[in-house]
C-alpha cells in the first residue's frame, strides 16, 4: 500500500502542479487546495492511465479519502 500511495502522490503532484503535496490514507479533497471537481476528473484519468485500470462512477463516488481510493486501485490490480 505504501508503494501505491507513493505512486498516487506523484500523480497528484504532476496533475495539480504542486510539489508540496504529501498524501496520507486519510487525505481528502478538503485537505488539498488545488483538488476541485475539475482536477478530480483529471486525477482519476491520470490514475487510470498509470495503472491501466478503469473505475466505475459508483466506485469513484464512494471514496471519502485517499485510503479508499487506494483500496479500489489495489482491488483492480489484484483482478488482473
Amino acid at each position: 500500500m505504501k508503494e501505491l500511495l507513493a505512486q498516487v502522490n506523484e500523480i497528484f503532484i504532476d496533475v495539480l502542479d504542486n510539489e508540496d503535496i504529501v498524501l496520507s490514507e486519510t487525505t481528502s479533497a478538503n485537505d488539498v487546495d488545488e483538488w476541485d471537481s475539475l482536477s478530480h476528473i483529471q486525477l482519476i484519468v491520470a490514475i487510470e492511465r498509470h495503472f491501466k485500470i478503469r473505475f466505475t462512477s459508483k466506485e469513484i463516488q464512494s471514496w471519502n479519502n485517499i485510503g479508499e481510493m487506494l483500496t479500489s486501485i489495489q482491488d483492480k490490480l489484484n483482478q488482473n
